[in-house]
């Protein structure tokens, strides 16, 4: 037997040691979604996978039992475009939102008439068409669903469609708002940023006044006492998020506040795995010199 051939057996009996480990660690047959997840967070301390990999495991478990109306974008905060809109406000539009996909209205947002898509706008401008332009022209047909959808259900649909959108309607057939796939897929990954998000364009941590701030939840623990003066420590965490989770002894709900090294933080978003967002509040205004400086 050559050396190949001996690493490949190796390999082999590794892989099936690291199978019979996971179907030992859920040999025990949770009776309940709770207890598999106790057994899924069992195996990832004795190291069967990662951290990445648990989250994610929980990500698939929390969407189908999860409804459209859980995650979409409210009637309200849609991005539309009117069907009777000329191209320079079409342009406005796309370029402020930096959106790939945008619902287009008639008389008002219950009357969705149809998608159309930034590449389409792109394609007529290498056409060198623009005196022509007419958004009818680009509508692709609007896929409607309820609001009590399951994600699961919907993520399937939206593989076999090829859909990218779907507009929310309510029980009476009203528009209610609007999802995505990219909003499905972060319940199962955690937020997907872009250089477009706003977030993302401010920066970690946005001042709103002289001792107000609010902070993203995966800022490292060194970026914000950087930009703050302070001094939060711990071996354990990297992250403000993580140093607050613990603080507080579980995955806090919108609105839960704890103190920390005379600052205090108030969680603005979270879900089930991880805080996205908090506000801290100083005892003191940062020094002006740094009271602008962004992570």
């Amino acid at each position: 037997m050559n050396r190949s051939d001996t690493e490949g057996e190796e390999q082999d009996k590794g892989i099936k040691g690291l199978f019979g480990r996971i179907g030992q660690a859920l040999s025990g047959e949770p009776r309940d979604r709770d207890e598999l997840v106790d057994l899924l967070r069992d195996a990832q301390q004795r190291e069967l996978f990662d951290v990445e990999a648990q989250s994610m495991l929980e990500g698939v478990l929390q969407v189908s039992e999860m409804q459209v109306r859980d995650i979409m974008v409210p009637r309200g905060q849609m991005v539309v475009i009117r069907r009777d809109d000329d191209i320079d406000s079409v342009l406005e539009r796309a370029i402020e939102s930096g959106h790939s996909r945008f619902p287009v209205v008639g008389e008002s947002r219950d009357e969705v008439v149809g998608i159309v898509l930034a590449k389409d706008l792109l394609r007529h401008f290498a056409e060198r068409r623009p005196a022509s332009f007419n958004v009818r022209e680009y509508l692709r047909p609007p896929a409607f669903i309820p609001e009590s959808k399951r994600l699961n259900v919907l993520l399937s649909d939206f593989r076999e469609s090829r859909n990218h959108m779907a507009i929310v309607v309510d029980e009476y057939g009203g528009v209610s708002g609007l999802v995505t796939i990219e909003d499905v897929l972060e319940q199962i990954v955690g937020d997907i940023d872009d250089e477009t998000d706003t977030e993302d364009d401010e920066g970690d941590l946005i001042r709103q006044s002289p001792t107000v701030y609010h902070v993203r939840g995966l800022t490292p623990l060194e970026d914000f006492n950087e930009a703050l003066g302070t001094r939060l420590e711990d071996e354990e965490f990297d992250t403000i998020g993580g140093l607050v989770t613990h603080a507080l002894g579980h995955l806090p709900d919108q609105g839960e506040e704890v103190s920390l090294d005379e600052l205090r933080f108030r969680v603005l978003r979270a879900d089930s795995r991880r805080i996205s967002l908090l506000e801290v509040t100083l005892p003191e205004a940062v020094p002006d010199d740094d009271s602008d400086n962004q992570a």
